[in-house]
């Protein structure tokens, strides 16, 4: 008996074997014996002639002699008259193999491998061979609905907020400061003391200019009478009546003095500024502290000339903070009645009246100012629409657990929806998630999107990382 073959783990019985898939055939110990090598195989023929070759029925024939069989045992010869007949046996088995399987180049050069028919993957069975179209595998998907509703064009541009009213306190009068009666955030009323000044000196003068109003004074109401007799001239008379206006005025210039020894707020709003402790000397005209009035922000935007007829008072903006997002509504409360000429634009100042409380000026916002707004319109998820081969889709549930493509026109989109014209209706359940690696007609396993986020997790998780496969194939 000959040798055993080499295990099927390494050659597993396919069918019969072409040229494009046999390399050579191998000859075992005993030559009379073959099996199929892959290109790339190590061969050893060395032992092909072995200590039992003249027993090989290969090489007996009717008039053989026992005598000539020891003669070619171990002769070279005898290694090329078998290479040679090998090779022609493989020469005349490929032409025919090339000839019997045209549709099998034809396939190749088109890109198509074994087990498509037409370009399309087959389903296969157990035996490994194509008999038809593959099954798509279901596919987890998140849906929502398509529904109705207003979108509007917006024109963008961005501003900074501004208090409403903003002050910087300043000293005015000259002193020590004795006593802070408001600190940084602070809420504060109108005409409610901030700080004093040392008031000594100020009431010191207020008392110097009172007692000369005093003297002039009397001094005037006792001209006033002698002047009715004609006992004074006149002009000594208007002389004294000028001297005792003066010295009042000198009081009051006194008493202002010393009232601005108390800071007052300008206005109701919050500290937002302290530059002076106590104790310290200020002069005329230092800051002292700045009041905010928060009960509204504005926003100063500048919009081009063309956009001028679709601004009124009193229209909604919508604003969005750059530091966490959040969504703002403002009106317009001021547009300017002339166009920069330097710019070509228009200011329009928006007034936010309603805004939390961790919203402060300064604050860097994204304003847009509704151009155009359609109503009763079908809107979709804007994640559900994507691009492919030029054209807008979407991929529409239907009843059946099946997917189908839609071409869709679409309209006005904001951040979160896209207005549809035509393809959809509403109330079909649109895939918003999962919805690119589909195929027209794919079944789906349906979910909310909590739960489709979970299993396309456990999917990654899940999914092989490739198969292994042996070399030469």
């Amino acid at each position: 008996m000959g040798p055993d073959p080499p295990p099927a783990s390494i050659f597993p019985a396919p069918p019969p074997y072409s040229c494009a898939r046999l390399g050579f055939l191998a000859a075992g110990p005993e030559i009379g014996h073959f099996w199929p090598v892959r290109p790339g195989d190590a061969l050893d023929i060395g032992p092909a002639i072995s200590s039992d070759f003249t027993e090989d029925p290969l090489f007996h024939s009717a008039g053989a002699r026992r005598g000539d069989r020891a003669r070619l045992r171990g002769s070279p010869l005898l290694v090329l008259i078998l290479a040679v007949s090998l090779s022609l046996v493989l020469a005349i088995g490929c032409a025919k193999d090339e000839e019997a399987t045209p549709a099998a180049k034809a396939d190749a050069s088109a890109g198509k491998h074994p087990g498509m028919a037409g370009g399309k993957p087959q389903a296969h069975g157990p035996g490994g061979h194509g008999t038809g179209e593959r099954t798509l595998p279901a596919i987890a998907v998140a849906v929502e609905p398509a529904e109705r509703g207003d979108i509007a064009t917006y024109y963008q541009t961005t501003a900074t907020l501004e208090p409403n009213k903003q002050a910087a306190i300043l000293a005015r009068v000259s002193g020590v400061v004795m006593e802070l009666l408001a600190e940084e955030g602070d809420e504060v009323a109108n005409d409610q003391v901030l700080m004093r000044i040392e008031e000594a000196e100020y009431q010191h003068r207020l008392r110097q200019t009172e007692a000369e109003v005093a003297k002039q004074q009397a001094r005037f109401d006792r001209l006033q009478k002698m002047v009715t007799h004609e006992l004074v001239a006149t002009e000594e008379f208007e002389s004294a009546r000028s001297d005792l206006l003066s010295a009042e005025a000198s009081r009051d210039l006194a008493a202002l003095e010393l009232s601005h020894t108390d800071v007052r707020a300008p206005f109701a709003g919050r500290v937002t500024s302290r530059v002076i402790d106590p104790g310290q000397m200020v002069s005329s005209g230092r800051e002292l502290f700045t009041v905010m009035d928060l009960n509204l922000l504005l926003a100063r935007v500048h919009v081009p000339a063309k956009e001028f007829r679709s601004l009124q008072v009193d229209q909604i903006v919508e604003l969005v903070l750059d530091s966490n997002g959040q969504r703002l509504q403002g009106r317009i409360r001021l547009v300017s009645p002339v166009i920069d000429a330097t710019s070509g634009t228009i200011k329009v100042t928006v007034e936010v009246t309603d805004y939390p409380s961790d919203i402060r000026p300064g604050d860097f916002a994204e304003v847009r100012i509704v151009t155009d707004r359609h109503q009763d319109v079908i809107l979709l998820p804007k994640i559900a629409v994507f691009t492919e081969k030029g054209e807008q889709v979407v991929y529409v549930a239907m009843p059946d657990s099946t997917a189908d493509r839609r071409v869709v026109a679409t309209g006005y989109q904001n951040d979160s929806q896209t207005e549809v014209v035509s393809g959809v209706e509403a109330g079909e359940m649109i895939i918003t998630q999962g919805q690119r690696s589909l195929e027209p007609g794919q079944p789906l396993r349906i979910h909310e999107r909590k739960n489709y986020e979970a299993e396309s997790v456990e999917q990654a998780a899940t999914a092989p990382k490739g198969h292994g496969h042996r070399p030469g194939h």
